[in-house]
């Protein structure tokens, strides 16, 4: 698992890249909590382009997101979503949490 970011005009936009399983999912967590608490976003995306693979582990990620970005009464967007993650994604609802953009 590689995570990669930047944040631009108040959009933190992180990169994730190999598989998102329960072997990297503290460290992913951390990873994505230290970068929304270091620039507080107005938006922060999640570009899953170069994602091979996601379990239940993915969810907890993105649930911890949409949660921390709900306190900073911010927005976040699921980009370039692969067609295996996008399938967990959507037997687990998480559309209804935050936007997917392919």
């Amino acid at each position: 698992m590689n995570i990669t970011g930047s944040c631009v005009n108040g959009i933190l936009t992180l990169r994730f890249a190999g598989e998102l399983d329960h072997h990297f999912a503290r460290e992913a967590l951390a990873a994505l909590t230290e970068r929304i608490d270091a620039f507080l976003p107005r938006v922060c995306v999640l570009d899953l382009r170069e994602l091979t693979f996601m379990d239940s582990s993915g969810i907890a990620l993105i649930l911890r997101a949409e949660r921390e970005m709900r306190t900073l009464r911010g927005k976040l967007i699921l980009e370039n979503v692969p067609e295996q993650p996008l399938r967990v994604l959507r037997a687990a609802g998480l559309q209804q949490m935050a936007e997917i953009r392919q």
